[in-house]
């Protein structure tokens, strides 16, 4: 793809990721927190690591089903300290059960994806950044978003980590202009 966005290089897995879902606007709940969680797990990582072990994490925490990781208690974390599958973080495994029960609290109340779209007025932001060095780590809207989820108890999600997990989900475009996903993903973005 010509002019395509230069962060994913090469590797097949990322490309196939940059080219059919980095930026495309994601409005389900729990799609939404599988991804807050990997984008925490990545904290200190590449992306790339997370991708490729994705199917693995996916399988430990159950589908990323926040019914079933809310139950987890220390017995079921240490055994998802034992996957050399995923990343094996005490931390942000137990991080990923809290966040699974801040889930099911912020879903029965207001919606978690209507929460956490709030930070962006409920529509993707669409940036016109001719490349990638125009590109912010975080927004103002990500530290309110990293603000707020901390505020509610979730851990690993500052404000460079929730700005990736805004991209990722389409809460933004920062597709370059040459890239011929930001036109692709902008269309996409007036559903919701």
């Amino acid at each position: 793809m010509i002019g395509r966005c230069s962060w994913c290089g090469t590797d097949p897995l990322y490309v196939a990721y940059h080219d059919t879902e980095w930026g495309v606007p994601e409005w389900d709940s729990r799609a939404l927190w599988e991804k807050l969680v990997l984008d925490g797990f990545q904290a200190g990582l590449s992306w790339i690591t997370i991708l490729r072990k994705r199917d693995a994490f996916r399988e430990e925490f159950e589908g990323f089903d926040p019914e079933r990781v809310a139950r987890w208690d220390e017995d079921r974390i240490a055994k998802a300290l034992t996957n050399p599958g995923i990343i094996r973080h005490r931390g942000k495994i137990a991080g990923t059960v809290k966040g699974a029960r801040l889930f099911l609290e912020i879903e029965g109340n207001e919606g978690f994806a209507p929460w956490l779209w709030s930070f962006v007025g409920g529509q993707p932001i669409q940036n016109d950044f001719a490349g990638m060095g125009q590109v912010p780590t975080d927004t103002a809207e990500s530290a309110a978003m990293s603000k707020a989820l901390k505020k509610r108890g979730f851990t690993f999600c500052g404000p460079v980590i929730t700005y990736a997990f805004m991209q990722a989900t389409g809460m933004v475009n920062d597709h370059i202009t040459t890239c011929p996903r930001h036109a692709e993903v902008s269309r996409l973005s007036s559903g919701g």
